[in-house]
């Protein structure tokens, strides 16, 4: 499985797994706002639940949710905190609709795969395949709706602003050829 990991649309690894309706205020408490800096941020990362759960998160590279995963503030942190620390993908059953878009324009992979969750216990191996439209637990594959092809160079870049940033200097890049020209 492993071997896949790397490929283009494909992430995963160790996964950690929590239930129905985790909080913004659980994911990244509202003290810690005043930073957008994802390790910053990483350090109070699901802090409320205590330090054995901040340990297992840094031990893990998938957060696997039940219902509602990222519900409360649209605070963009939240997925950011996730990055820092060094998560590459949140499966759940379902988002909060503000917490997966917060997550595509950070580049977190978010997918909704409901078989799969039931199929992950805590510290199994998941493989996403957000361009296939694949979760892959153990030897099991369980399928989701793939990324459109506007949201996957979105992830590849690296977010959303990596996205335009890159957008902007290749058409900077075409603007200075026609005048070269």
């Amino acid at each position: 499985m492993s071997t896949e990991i790397g490929k283009q649309g494909v992430v995963g690894g160790t996964a950690i797994v929590f239930g129905d309706d985790v909080n913004t205020d659980v994911i990244i408490p509202g003290r810690y706002l005043v930073s957008i800096d994802p390790a910053e941020l990483a350090e109070h990362a699901f802090e409320p639940l205590g330090a054995e759960v901040q340990q297992r998160l840094r031990a893990s590279d998938v957060v696997v949710a039940g219902r509602n995963f990222g519900c409360g503030s649209a605070r963009e942190q939240a997925s950011t905190c996730l990055i820092g620390a060094g998560i590459s993908a949140v499966v759940a059953r379902s988002f909060s609709r503000v917490f997966f878009r917060n997550a595509i324009n950070t580049g977190l992979v978010a997918v909704e795969c409901p078989d799969a969750v039931d199929a992950v216990e805590d510290g199994a191996e998941v493989l996403v395949d957000y361009a296939a439209g694949t979760v892959t637990v153990g030897e099991r594959s369980f399928g989701f709706a793939p990324y459109p092809p506007g949201l996957r160079v979105i992830l590849e870049a690296g977010g959303l602003i990596p996205h335009l940033m890159q957008q902007a200097a290749a058409a900077k890049d075409k603007a200075g050829a026609g005048q070269r020209g």
